[in-house]
């Protein structure tokens, strides 16, 4: 159906250039939102109707005959009707909407995804600091970037993984000095633990794991360190370097369960040692962007369109954090990174302005809008009707393997996905572990495992089923179904480009939901061969783009259930 598309869209063009010079290469269809309208739209006659001085209907029917008389209109459409002011709705023949079923099952795997565009983009995300285990929020921003390289990468991008740590600054001070307090014997309710609620501590079991471990002169490694203690619980350095490297390993073994990657692991602290925040402090003075009052030096960051201007240098010469941003994303140009992605939290939105702001005032060449930002809300862990605020690992918050042991890593990372990352989202363990159809995930695998149930029942070559005679699919069930599977790659594309994999969530479940009621609706496995081979195909091909669709999530696709 997608080489349907693609010639009835260049016979639509063709007739709109006949009718005005360049309107051809804005012809496009659309789908119509109420199924009795047709399977294709457009509203090409209202857009000309204005330059050609002529009533939008006159211009329908003129574009509507001639649309008729073409070729590709003649052999893939039932019908083109006016409506209301002036849209042209299509109804395609049973055949144009089987030729899905063949794309999908040839493409398989392939199937919605585009050629390399030649193209790089680094997305940058998690970029947790280690100073404790990874909480829920650090889950959803984790599954956000993961399937948001999965979709750049469908649509031809060469995607490039990055979690940028904070490994120097005030939490990590504060880790070191927690982990120490732990080795000389203290816990917190001692009168030597600090207390309060702005006290400078980490009061988790896992501070006591790490003091353990340190005074036990043991060696973590981590996918980018290697540390062994010296057992010294005077040595504060030591100590914090051991303490960083072990939480980089507990922050490993939480994206191994998530089964996340990356392609590099950046530390704030080289931003310093290589000189880079040095760098970028002397471009932005040079460019006349900074100014000293009070004692402070500031970026003129109103220049361009910050609220007030920020305090870059401290009086006591520390810089404010969002300096070594700006270093850090001169640095991503410098690589040759011009398209990147940050996923944060929302409670990272007033630094957008601010770095922006710097990387313009730097003058090395970044475009205004440099970098796009995907900011996420928290999420609240429901569990036996009450509100999860807890983990004894961590102390005060659930930690992202919690939920992946008390559900599991595919319903995780569904759930999570399954809303805009600006929306809050309450996570219902309970629901998530229900084996039933109130349980999205469940349901979209589930359809993927009844299918291949259906095939296996069958035990014929699933390899043959792409070149059987689909001229059996006639009903509505099949023909409401091989459009759904139609709609997959460009809900891709426009979920790619919004940053939206939760409308790759929606998509699946409305998918699975077609499939049930075509199941319902039609036994597969009947007596005749070409109905049965032609209805194989069809629910294969359905199979193949919930697997499909489920990928670019992260998501399994069992085979049974």
């Amino acid at each position: 159906m997608l080489s349907v598309k693609q010639e009835l869209l260049a016979a639509l063009a063709g007739e709109l250039e006949k009718l005005s010079p360049g309107a051809g290469a804005k012809a496009a269809f659309e789908s119509p939102k109420v199924a009795a309208h047709g399977d294709l739209a457009s509203t090409a006659a209202m857009q000309l109707a204005k330059p050609l001085k002529q009533n939008p209907r006159q211009v329908a029917e003129g574009l509507r005959q001639a649309l008729q008389n073409s070729e590709p209109f003649k052999r893939w459409v039932d019908a083109v009707e006016i409506a209301g002011p002036g849209f042209l709705n299509i109804l395609l023949k049973p055949e144009a909407k089987q030729q899905i079923v063949r794309e999908v099952l040839q493409a398989a795997g392939r199937f919605g995804v585009q050629g390399s565009n030649g193209q790089r983009v680094l997305v940058e995300f998690v970029s947790a600091n280690p100073t404790g285990p990874l909480h829920v929020g650090h889950g959803r921003q984790a599954a956000l970037g993961d399937a948001i390289c999965n979709l750049f990468q469908t649509q031809g991008w060469d995607v490039y993984r990055e979690f940028y740590y904070n490994d120097a600054g005030v939490q990590i001070a504060t880790l070191a000095h927690s982990v120490q307090l732990r080795a000389r014997g203290f816990k917190p309710g001692d009168a030597e633990w600090p207390s309060g609620d702005n006290a400078a501590a980490y009061n988790g079991d896992y501070i006591a794991d790490i003091a353990a471990d340190f005074l036990a002169k043991k060696t973590v490694k981590s996918d980018d360190r290697a540390y062994t203690a010296s057992g010294d619980a005077a040595d504060l350095d030591a100590i914090r370097q051991f303490a960083v490297a072990y939480l980089r390993h507990e922050q490993d073994l939480d994206l191994r369960a998530f089964a996340v990657r990356f392609d590099n692991y950046y530390l704030e602290s080289s931003l310093y040692t290589s000189g880079r925040v040095a760098a970028t402090v002397a471009k932005l003075q040079a460019a006349g962007k900074t100014y000293e009052q009070d004692g402070a030096l500031w970026l003129r960051s109103t220049e361009y369109g910050d609220d007030k201007d920020r305090v870059m240098r401290k009086g006591d010469g520390s810089y404010t954090y969002f300096v070594p941003d700006v270093a850090y994303h001169i640095a991503k140009w410098e690589r040759g990174f011009h398209k990147v992605v940050n996923i944060q939290g929302t409670d990272h939105h007033g630094t957008i302005a601010r770095v922006r702001a710097g990387l313009q005032a730097a003058n090395v060449g970044i475009p205004p809008g440099y970098p796009d930002y995907v900011l996420h809300t928290m999420v609240r862990v429901m569990r036996g009707g009450e509100e999860v605020k807890i983990s004894k690992r961590a102390g005060s918050y659930v930690t992202l393997r919690d939920l992946i042991e008390w559900t599991s890593k595919d319903a995780v990372r569904f759930f999570l996905l399954s809303r805009k990352p600006d929306t809050e989202y309450v996570f219902d363990v309970d629901l998530a572990v229900t084996k039933n159809n109130d349980n999205p995930v469940y349901y979209v695998q589930y359809a993927h495992a009844r299918i291949c149930s259906v095939l296996a029942a069958w035990g014929g070559d699933a390899a043959t089923l792409a070149s059987v005679d689909l001229a059996p699919l006639q009903s509505a069930p099949a023909l409401a179904l091989m459009l759904q599977l139609a709609k997959y790659p460009e809900m891709l594309g426009a979920a790619a480009q919004d940053f939206a994999p939760h409308d790759v969530t929606f998509y699946l479940r409305d998918l699975a939901a077609t499939y049930h009621s075509y199941y319902d609706a039609e036994r597969i496995l009947v007596d005749d061969e070409a109905v049965k081979l032609a209805r194989l195909a069809l629910v294969a091909a359905t199979a193949q783009v919930l697997h499909n669709g489920l990928a670019v999530l992260g998501v399994s696709a069992p085979a049974k259930m």
